[in-house]
Order: structure tokens, then sequence, then C-alpha cells
């Protein structure tokens, strides 16, 4: 399994903001111009939820709280921060939650996700382990776990717990996304294709998510998926949230095809609408961090 040491922000930066882009030998697109491509306004914060902090805070004083209210408070002002991309906020958060109430299997999961988002996986594995104990049904923490095994390099296990993911809602299309992704780095194109394909046949196909399936597929191509995209967005958090989704596995597909410059773009596009809450959003600073890792590290001769 890789060991991926996370990067400063300072270190990330200089590796992949040279120029806009980085080089790669195996480029298969390098002339895509991504800045055309459509774009949201960046989510900001709400005013609901700037009040939903300031009355958390206020009750948060209040001395007459059982421990089981604080542990409900940290926890829902965690999930806060965590939609505003406080990230430290609301770790410190999470953990205070779990202090006060130590049975919490939504406080592990969202813990585990933060491990992943920061190469530690093992970390990882025991938090989402830990959720998993305390809810044997719990859907994310099998989600996840799965994620931070594919990341782990542990792909056999991760198809494991993404299979049963995928098979507890077959027309569910992210299930199947995240099964293609583990079962392509475990199986190679074809079989992973093969399986996708077998699975959209499958689905009901009313799941958004699908439309990315078929881009995947090849069923249709880049700019119909983008203009579908820009047509049934209702409104501008639809278009960032349906954006950071596309960006992020059309990232995917350009780095599976070794196209590196196509790959960061895409990722930072991922990130530009500030959909924070969406693991998209969560995981292409991993994968930057990731590609930034692989290039200050060549491989020796």
């Amino acid at each position: 399994m890789r060991k991926l040491n996370w990067l400063p922000l300072t270190v990330l930066g200089s590796a992949l903001l040279l120029s806009g882009c980085v080089t790669s030998g195996n480029s298969v697109n390098n002339s895509q111009p991504w800045h055309m491509l459509p774009m949201a306004v960046p989510l900001q914060p709400t005013t609901q939820q700037e009040v939903q902090l300031a009355r958390i805070d206020q009750i948060l004083l209040r001395d007459d709280l059982t421990e089981k209210d604080r542990a409900q408070l940290f926890y829902e002002r965690g999930l806060i921060n965590d939609s505003l991309g406080l990230r430290d906020l609301a770790r410190l958060d999470f953990n205070r939650s779990l202090s006060y109430n130590p049975a919490q299997p939504d406080v592990f999961n969202i813990l585990g996700v933060y491990f992943t988002q920061s190469g530690m996986y093992d970390a990882a594995y025991e938090a989402f382990d830990s959720s998993l104990e305390l809810n044997e049904q719990h859907q994310f923490a099998e989600r996840n776990r799965g994620i931070a095994l594919y990341y782990g390099g542990r792909y056999e296990l991760a198809v494991r717990d993404l299979l049963k993911h995928y098979n507890d809602n077959e027309n569910d299309a992210y299930r199947a996304l995240w099964l293609y992704l583990a079962e392509l780095e475990k199986d190679g194109p074809e079989k992973a294709q093969q399986g996708l394909r077998a699975r959209y046949d499958r689905s009901d196909k009313l799941d958004w998510g699908w439309l990315l399936a078929r881009m995947y597929l090849n069923d249709i191509s880049e700019e119909a998926f983008f203009r579908e995209v820009m047509n049934t967005s209702t409104d501008n958090a639809q278009l960032a949230e349906r954006l950071c989704e596309g960006y992020f596995y059309l990232a995917k597909r350009y780095q599976a095809q070794g196209d590196i410059n196509s790959a960061v773009a895409l990722y930072k596009l991922a990130m530009s609408g500030n959909v924070y809450d969406f693991v998209e959003h969560r995981y292409s600073m991993l994968e930057l961090s990731r590609i930034a890792y692989d290039l200050s590290h060549p491989p020796s001769s």
C-alpha cells in the first residue's frame, strides 16, 4: 500500500500552479480549453447557516445541558462548519462531540472521511470500522470505507465494500461509479467497463448520476454532458453541485488515460464551486495532493 504524506498547501501550490498546469509525457488532450467550460458562482455562506451557528453558540453557554445534548450540538455545529469548508473547526467540534458521547457512528464516519482526505488511511479504516460496529447498516460508512481502501491501494477490499454498497441500491449511479473506479484498478479497463455497462443497463436510469455513467461508457460526448448540465440545472446551487461531480469524474477519466494536465485542471474546477460537503470536492484536493507527491518524488531509474 502506497503511503501518502499530506503536503502543505504551499508545496501543493508550487507544484501544481505553475502556468496552471503540469506536464505529462502521455497527455492525450493537451489542447483542451478547460477555461472555456461552464462555471457556477461559488457557493457562499447563507444567512440561515450564520443564524444556526449563532444559535448553537448561545445554547452551548447554558449550564443545564445534558452531555447527550452537548454532544448533539457540537455535532450539528461541526456539520455546519464542514459545509462552509472550515474543516479544522469542524474536526474540533466532532472530537468534542465524541468526548460527551462516544457512541456516535455518524461522527466516526465523518472523521474517517477527514482521515482519508489527509492520507491517514489506517486511521480512516479504524474510524469507519467503529462506525460500522455501532451501526452495521451505516450506508455512508460502508461506502466511505470502500473509498478509503481504494485510495489506500487496497483494491480487492475496496471492491468488496463498494460491491456490497452497490448491491444495497442498484439504482444509485454513484455507487456504480465508485465501484467502477475500484474495478478499474483491480481488473483493468475492459472488465471494469463491462461491469459498468451491465449495471447501467440493469438500473432504472432515473438517478441524474447515470448521465455521468453514460459519459464514462462513451454513450454521450463531454460536450453533450455539459450541455445537459446547463439545461437541466434549476438554480446556481444545483449547477455548482452537478459541475463539481462532473469535473471530478471527468478528471478521474483523464487521469486514467495519462493526461495529467487535464486531470489537474478538472480537479481544480471541481473545487471551484465551494461545494465543500460533496465527496467529489473533498477528494479533488486529495487527488491534487497525490499528483503533487508523485511529481516531487519521481521514480528512480
